[in-house]
């Protein structure tokens, strides 16, 4: 299959055809402003993820801790019934 040259004629005509698709209403780019607050939609939303993994991470080293503590406690008690030093 024999590849066609695109011209820069050609391009120029798909590139004024994308334009009087967007002019029509076909298409719509977005603008700098509307870019800008989408990704401070986003921005924010993260900062709600991190937040709330921040706390299930806290909740987590919390039990853990406390797990331990009980496992040390238990090992102690063990120790001191077999009288081991």
């Amino acid at each position: 299959m024999k590849k066609k040259r695109i011209t820069i004629e050609d391009l120029a005509r798909m590139v004024q055809k994308g334009f009087l698709e967007t002019a029509n209403g076909f298409l719509e780019t977005a603008k700098k402003d509307e870019v800008n607050g989408r990704f401070d939609e986003v921005s924010i939303r993260f900062d709600k993820v991190e937040d709330r993994l921040e706390r299930i991470e806290k909740l987590i080293l919390a039990d853990h801790k406390k797990r331990i503590e009980k496992l040390e406690f238990e090992v102690k008690e063990l120790k001191e019934l077999l009288a081991v030093k």
